[in-house]
């Protein structure tokens, strides 16, 4: 995992979880809270979506196969998903449905200092994971926001554990307010009102935890950094002259797939196209170390066949520019339509 930083993070929180789960389990046993069970077993939930995340990072590490030619990288987007549906399912359905029983035939809370010193127990070791969990995400997040960082990082682990301890945190003291009201008021209403607002907070949780992992699955293309690093270095002005189109693919967050259609000088020989195609290789591999497969297809521009044709990577008023198409609202490059006539240089294919 990219990683280190993200086992460490999971590892946090699994100690964590598993410690708590126990602790409320046995407060619930001795005051029959049901904030109390929905948050035991929130964090038993949290325990297994942890061991899922350590799981999907060692099976994407497998090497590729025949069947499997660019590896096993998106394993950890599907662990990540299944994280999702085990906090929608697990996590918060089970506590709005104890929610609502309790709502409905609501009975005081035994043994108070039992929940309210697990709780507070909880709270404490949290915070401690959360604060892990935050460490190991700025190393990676740079100047982005913890909203942008959630949306736009490739490497599933961190968004997860980093939104699953907010959530743990914003569901225990939601738990403390339903004990303290329903002792503070000897109406076991507002426990159960407490374990319904928990499950309501899993649910948002998982559901965006579920779309954001949904197109990391679908398959996103690099960032606009690398993007833009790339078109730099395919360039060189000498043999390669410009980007007619390209598209970009993560096969997994450390593992980038580039496909590009470069035009070269019509009057280079085979051998100066291969080498030309080797370099801007290299050049590509130097900007954007991810870069694990390449395939770049060498041709001949033809600016009357861009000028007519329709390019769906850049807007309208925006024309080609020396490295391929200009203003994008995506991370590829476009237009399939400024390729040069067929029957130029043989393409050269890049793989691991």
């Amino acid at each position: 995992m990219s990683a280190s930083g993200g086992t460490k993070a999971i590892v946090a929180a699994l100690v964590a979880n598993l410690s708590i789960a126990v602790a409320k389990f046995v407060a619930f046993l001795f005051s029959g809270s049901s904030s109390m069970l929905a948050e035991s077993v929130h964090s038993l939930a949290d325990s297994g979506n942890q061991g899922l995340l350590l799981l999907g990072g060692k099976k994407a590490k497998r090497e590729a196969t025949p069947q499997h030619p660019f590896g096993y990288g998106r394993e950890r987007y599907i662990y990540a998903f299944l994280v999702s549906i085990v906090l929608f399912s697990v996590g918060g359905m089970f506590a709005v449905y104890e929610g609502y029983e309790k709502i409905k035939h609501p009975h005081e809370i035994e043994a108070w200092y039992w929940p309210v010193g697990v709780l507070v127990f909880a709270i404490i070791a949290e915070i401690f994971s959360f604060r892990t969990a935050i460490r190991e995400s700025n190393q990676t997040r740079g100047d982005r926001s913890w909203t942008e960082f959630v949306r736009r990082s490739k490497a599933p682990e961190l968004p997860v554990v980093l939104l699953e301890d907010l959530g743990a945190l914003v569901g225990l003291v939601l738990a403390l307010a339903g004990v303290g009201l329903a002792l503070g008021t000897g109406n076991g209403v507002w426990d159960g009102i407490g374990t319904l607002c928990i499950g309501i907070l899993l649910i948002l949780i998982a559901i965006v935890l579920a779309v954001e992992t949904k197109s990391l699955l679908l398959g996103e293309s690099a960032g606009i950094e690398d993007v833009e690093n790339i078109k730099a270095a395919v360039v060189d002005g000498e043999t390669v002259t410009r980007i007619i189109h390209m598209r970009t693919l993560h096969l997994g967050p450390e593992e980038l797939l580039v496909a590009a259609k470069i035009a070269v000088r019509h009057d280079e020989t085979a051998a100066e196209v291969a080498d030309a195609i080797n370099a801007a290789e290299n050049r590509i591999r130097a900007a954007c170390p991810i870069a694990r497969v390449i395939y770049l297809e060498p041709d001949i521009y033809n600016a009357d066949a861009a000028a007519t044709g329709t390019n769906p990577g850049r807007t309208t008023e925006a024309p080609d520019t020396a490295t391929g198409s200009a203003t994008e609202t995506g991370s590829d490059t476009g237009s399939d339509t400024g390729e040069g006539p067929a029957g130029g240089p043989a393409s050269k294919n890049s793989g691991h």
